[in-house]
């Protein structure tokens, strides 16, 4: 019986996990405000197990691949690489998936900046 409950509480926890990833896939939008006003920043998302795949587009230059993305839980993290006049500059995105938000800090160029994304 023991056994039973524990293979059970695992599975339980094992389709939590499944369920979230696949809630992360879709279409988020963020506004952010640039130097000309509001701009809107949009993430697509597909997780398969824990690797996640995308693209961001930021609304300069066209979309960028998501790269080393991963969700483990509810936790989100993945790199984006953009080419500038300085050369390759690597922002690196982490953050939680909660219900309809996906709140993400990214590092890189002027330092921390939080954002959150809603699923459209």
């Amino acid at each position: 019986m023991k056994k039973y409950l524990v293979s059970l509480t695992a599975l339980l926890a094992l389709t939590g996990l499944v369920l979230l990833a696949a809630d992360i896939d879709g279409t988020w939008t963020a506004e952010t405000q640039g130097k000309n006003g509001p701009q809107t920043q949009t993430l697509t998302l597909t997780s398969k197990g824990g690797e996640l795949t995308g693209k961001m587009d930021t609304g300069r230059g066209g979309p960028l691949d998501i790269t080393e993305g991963k969700i483990e839980g509810s936790n989100v993290s993945f790199k984006i690489v953009r080419e500038g006049k300085n050369g390759k500059q690597e922002q690196e995105y982490k953050g939680t998936l909660s219900g309809g938000e996906l709140k993400l800090q990214f590092t890189g160029g002027r330092g921390p900046v939080d954002m959150t994304f809603k699923k459209k």
